[in-house]
């Protein structure tokens, strides 16, 4: 393979350098068969056997499926950690997208719950890797003040929400006509064809790429190999035993999630390496990751409660359509409302932010108020609680609420992760980000074992208002937050 160093004038896609060309496109697939498998997955464990599915009681098809989620971006962590003291990020992101693509074909060919287990498995290790390096490789095509990183980021966001727009689209149409394995293979497919384009285009990398910025000594190599068979060893000896099964999955990570994150903010709260100010700024930051939590908790409901929803609730039959006559809408392609509005909205908030400069709200108000968002976007549901057939556009606009909520809340926080971590642990507090995220992620499971058609009003009613509850302490705390931020707006 060809290595290249970095050319920062290069301008061959979109006034940006070659090798983001590369990145977009492979994560828009990734992205593609992740959101993909996701659409369908949830009803191919609840469906019965006759209808192509398995079987599996809802709720705890739905504890999996806040499971999986939430270990994807605790898995991030791992591969973070492969990549900085054993591959490097090319190599580890290479490796991490051949495993999701392993994972969509086991899904797609080996039957039953074998099938299910490794393919969930292979994909939420593959897509927490990807998830950890991809960044720093888009990144590392540019250099130190180079002008064009920002514009450069936004074209590679919109990778990312195009392939979770077409993703469920694609995939669902497919499951509704041949069957769910089809549809899992599609998945495979779209990974498939973003690895072949990665693969014949990976020289336009540069070499800084190929780095491993702290190498593990290969005297420790044996003892790390060891921890991880011990780890899998306990992880399949629960589940022999019984004590880790399908109905506490979800309560199980959710515990992992937050052991983990409570290690974090302790390394951080007690280093001699974090002092004054620094200190001061993680404790800032410990609200902003509960509000975090909060929100992801009913954001990422879209792939547990929202899906069943659409399944039982939604009127999807529409009669006398142009060209297509009577047609059912495929249950999956609920999930598309979010890229499509985060596509049409973020320009749009960008531009807002760009126009009000210095009298843009801070950081802990946008959380608030996305926050806040996010739990009017749940006591929208109330109004159509006991609607024999609920119309299709109203949840696309409980979905177009909580988008609104998202952008408030996402971009600002990874980039608040980076602003406020102390300088000897730069990765750590970005760690707690996503650490926010996947606690959110599994606690969605958690909670979509309590609805059912019959309580809607409660959960949606109990769950919007609590969340609504948060965003005010937040926002009430938002002053002393900012002190505490010691300048970081």
């Amino acid at each position: 393979m060809v290595i290249r160093e970095r050319d920062d004038q290069e301008t061959g896609f979109f006034g940006q350098p070659r090798g983001l060309a590369n990145l977009f496109s492979v994560e828009l697939w990734e992205r593609f068969s992740f959101y993909g498998m996701q659409g369908i997955v949830l009803l191919y464990m609840y469906f019965e056997v006759a209808d192509g599915g398995l079987g599996i009681d809802q709720t705890a098809a739905a504890g999996i499926v806040g499971a999986y989620g939430g270990s994807v971006y605790l898995f991030s962590i791992l591969g973070g950690w492969v990549a900085d003291r054993i591959f490097g990020s090319e190599r580890t992101m290479f490796g991490s997208a051949v495993l999701i693509m392993v994972g969509h074909l086991s899904l797609a060919l080996i039957p039953a719950v074998a099938g299910l287990a490794t393919g969930l498995i292979c994909i939420a290790l593959g897509s927490g890797g990807l998830k950890a390096t991809i960044t720093n490789l888009v990144g590392a095509l540019y250099g130190e003040g180079d002008n064009r990183r920002d514009a450069g980021f936004s074209i590679f966001y919109m990778g990312i929400n195009i392939g979770g727009l077409i993703g469920p689209l694609l995939t669902g149409l497919t499951q509704q006509r041949w069957g769910f394995h089809l549809g899992f293979g599609l998945a495979a497919v779209g990974m498939a064809f973003g690895l072949l384009q990665y693969t014949l285009a990976r020289r336009t990398l540069p070499e800084s790429v190929h780095h491993v910025p702290d190498p593990l000594p290969r005297s420790q190599y044996a003892r790390y190999a060891l921890i991880a068979v011990g780890v899998v060893v306990v992880v399949v000896l629960a589940v022999v035993a019984g004590w880790l099964n399908a109905h506490n999955l979800a309560n199980v990570v959710v515990g992992a999630i937050v052991v983990a994150a409570l290690v974090l903010f302790t390394v951080l709260l007690t280093s001699k390496d974090v002092q004054g100010d620094e200190r001061s700024r993680v404790v800032a930051f410990i609200p902003m990751f509960v509000g975090s939590v909060a929100f992801w908790a009913l954001f990422q409901q879209q792939f547990t409660v929202i899906t069943i929803y659409s399944d039982n609730r939604l009127d999807r039959d529409f009669t006398g359509l142009p060209l297509l006559g009577d047609w059912t809408m495929p249950i999956p392609w609920v999930q598309s409302f979010n890229p499509f509005f985060i596509i049409v909205l973020a320009p749009l908030f960008a531009a807002l932010w760009t126009k009000m400069g210095d009298r843009q709200p801070v950081t802990p108000v946008k959380f608030a108020g996305g926050i806040a968002f996010m739990g009017a976007a749940f006591l929208i549901f109330l109004p159509m609680a006991g609607t024999a057939a609920v119309p299709v556009l109203w949840v696309a606009l409980i979905m177009l609420v909580a988008t609104m909520g998202e952008l408030m809340l996402s971009p600002v926080g990874l980039s608040l992760s980076t602003k406020l971590a102390p300088k000897a642990y730069p990765v750590l507090m970005v760690a707690l980000f996503y650490l926010s995220l996947a606690l959110g992620t599994a606690l969605s499971g958690t909670l979509a074992g309590f609805y059912s058609e019959e309580n809607e009003v409660v959960y949606f009613g109990s769950l919007g208002a609590v969340t609504i509850g948060i965003g005010l302490v937040l926002l009430a705390l938002s002053p002393w937050i900012t002190r505490r931020m010691r300048g970081v707006r």
